[in-house]
């Protein structure tokens, strides 16, 4: 078992197409972890994460903010509290429609990372 502030684990920003994003791998293969990665995402206000596709679901928890999730061609608003899942090949993408950050976990499997 291990337990650490998230704070000991460096961010880094995402790079464009990405706007005003910045993450956190909290839970990796280093951390010891087999299987699945948990990342920690912080988007500015107006900020957005690429819009993307892949071969691996997203299963995120909103701590923090509001904004909107597109997947495929639905748009859903959410706030801190919620839960958003992401199928597999799935285009998507991540915007902050709130006036302060947004926080989000989000776990993905650690092969397709």
């Amino acid at each position: 078992m291990k337990r650490f502030p998230h704070t000991e684990v460096e961010e880094a920003e995402v790079p464009a197409p990405a706007e005003g994003v910045r993450v956190r791998w909290l839970i990796t293969e280093e951390t010891g972890a087999p299987n699945f990665a948990m990342r920690q995402f912080t988007v500015e206000a107006g900020g957005s994460t690429p819009r993307h596709t892949h071969p691996w679901e997203h299963e995120a928890y909103i701590l923090e903010g509001s904004g909107t999730i597109q997947g495929g061609d639905e748009v859903e608003a959410f706030e801190a509290g919620d839960v958003v899942f992401v199928p597999p090949d799935e285009l998507h993408q991540f915007k902050n429609t709130g006036g302060g950050e947004l926080r989000f976990l989000c776990m993905i499997p650690l092969q397709e990372k």
